[in-house]
């Protein structure tokens, strides 16, 4: 499998809030990366099903949300990754998506992985946080199993005892050898998991650890951007500032150009 050359940029708001805002987004998303050498995905969520409380907000729905994902990726010319949480999602996602995610939770389920692989797009599996990194080549060959090698793999973060997650970045060597793209997700890596009915995080690790995950020489970067991450939906306590995007890729390529 071919590394990446130019960086894989994958942000975007946790979960599609409604259809300007995440236009917004991905208009503001485009401006900015127009100047930098990276390849934009944009990436939102139709649904987030793993919510820790049952009347957290969710999102759109399959059906609308795919909707304004569709209209966004021929608005704004862009790739657009999402989330698939069940068999039945794939088949209508991968008409609309350029890249399937397997959310962490759900990166054991052979049912899901298989249905994602058949579907010929590029499948990006989030590294379960209980999962040793070694133990994800097992993941990737349900994948690769259906004759697909379009594969990313994405570090987010390990289980630290409760409500607390590190990056142990001894990972992102032994991701490297399955030989394929590897991503590292910088904002749900400083979140603070499912504490008080809802999560919590520290947005202002994001910048430190992407830089140090740069000099570590990974793909691709995944970031959760919002224009006011303090009244997000979803994960506003670990999301970046859209603003702050111009920053971080500032300095992660300054990074990468050091290398």
């Amino acid at each position: 499998m071919m590394r990446a050359e130019r960086l894989i940029f994958i942000a975007g708001p946790c979960v599609i809030e409604n259809e300007g805002m995440t236009l917004e987004i991905a208009e503001g998303l485009k401006e900015i990366t127009a100047s930098y050498d990276v390849d934009l995905y944009f990436k939102a969520s139709f649904d987030k099903a793993n919510r820790t409380a049952v009347g957290s907000y969710r999102g759109p729905g399959l059906e609308k949300g795919l909707a304004i994902l569709d209209r966004v990726r021929r608005d704004f010319d862009v790739p657009i990754l999402s989330d698939v949480h069940e068999v039945a999602q794939v088949a209508p996602a991968a008409q609309v998506l350029d890249v399937l995610q397997i959310p962490a939770y759900l990166s054991r389920q052979t049912d899901l992985l298989v249905a994602a692989g058949r579907t010929g797009k590029t499948v990006n599996i989030k590294k379960a946080q209980f999962m040793a990194p070694e133990d994800i080549q097992y993941a990737a060959a349900k994948v690769s199993g259906t004759g697909n090698e379009k594969i990313w793999i994405t570090e987010r973060g390990a289980c630290l005892g409760y409500h607390n997650l590190v990056v142990d970045f001894r990972s992102f060597s032994i991701l490297e050898g399955f030989g394929y793209p590897v991503i590292f997700d910088a904002t749900h890596s400083v979140q603070v998991p499912s504490k008080g009915g809802t999560s919590s995080g520290h947005r202002e690790y994001v910048i430190p650890l992407a830089r140090a995950a740069a000099a570590y020489g990974i793909d691709g970067l995944f970031t959760e951007v919002h224009p006011n991450p303090d009244e997000a939906l979803s994960d506003g306590p670990n999301s970046l500032h859209l603003c702050d995007a111009r920053s971080l890729l500032d300095q992660v390529l300054a990074v990468r150009a050091a290398l």
